[in-house]
């Protein structure tokens, strides 16, 4: 598990030197305190929202009315079935979450198995309920604290009727497959699916899978998640 630091407090405001005392002392000014493959993207995840949150949680203006319920395991809400269908049977998964004043998150990864010269997948679905700064204006635009590492450079389409926007982007030379963002009630959902085939002696990939059919999975199973968790 993601094991969590200490998010309040942070930094010390600096403090002007104190006037010299009697027998030569002078005064200090106090300083600010210092603050596939798949593993390491765990990792990297990890350390983006530890690195936003305390930004997050001074921006205190533009609440909105979250209408969405946090949950601290989101693999107990979501097994992602309809991709699992699409793509391979889940070998294992990964959680965590965070609650904070400005921030809600939590987040799940599933792996499945692996096959000799077939095709493995990595499934990532993020829920970030945004308490004191509505993500609108910087939806599509700022990546956010998971967003960034889920971040996906390919060309990215609308889709409609689905939650107020969503968007999704298709696989890019920077990354193996696609991803779906939605907006929401306060709430940002981001799904992910990426794939990595077993190479032959001759160094051929394993059979690909259908772009297409995994993004309508990924579509399906993000209606579903959303429904179970809406207020």
């Amino acid at each position: 598990m993601i094991t969590e630091p200490e998010l309040e407090g942070g930094w010390e405001d600096d403090r002007p030197a104190a006037p010299p005392q009697q027998g030569g002392a002078e005064g200090t000014v106090r300083r600010p305190r210092a603050p596939w493959r798949w593993a390491l993207g765990g990792a990297v995840l990890a350390s983006a929202v530890w690195t936003a949150l305390p930004v997050l949680q001074d921006r205190s203006f533009g609440a909105p009315s979250v209408a969405y319920r946090h949950t601290e395991d989101l693999c107990k809400e979501t097994r992602l079935d309809t991709l699992v269908k699409t793509t391979a049977p889940v070998m294992s998964n990964h959680r965590a979450h965070r609650e904070s004043p400005a921030l809600d998150w939590s987040h799940c990864e599933y792996f499945t198995e692996w096959e000799e010269k077939g095709t493995s997948y990595q499934m990532q679905i993020m829920v970030e309920l945004h308490k004191r700064t509505d993500p609108a204006p910087e939806f599509g635009v700022a990546p956010g604290p998971f967003r960034e590492s889920l971040s996906n450079t390919g060309e990215t389409e609308q889709v409609p009727a689905l939650g107020e926007r969503a968007l999704m982007s298709g696989k890019s030379p920077y990354t193996s497959g696609p991803r779906l963002q939605v907006l929401d009630g306060g709430a940002v959902f981001t799904l992910s699916v990426g794939w990595l085939g077993d190479t032959d002696e001759t160094g051929a990939e394993g059979p690909q899978p259908d772009e297409d059919a995994v993004k309508a999975a990924m579509i399906e199973d993000m209606r579903i998640l959303m429904a179970r968790l809406k207020k």
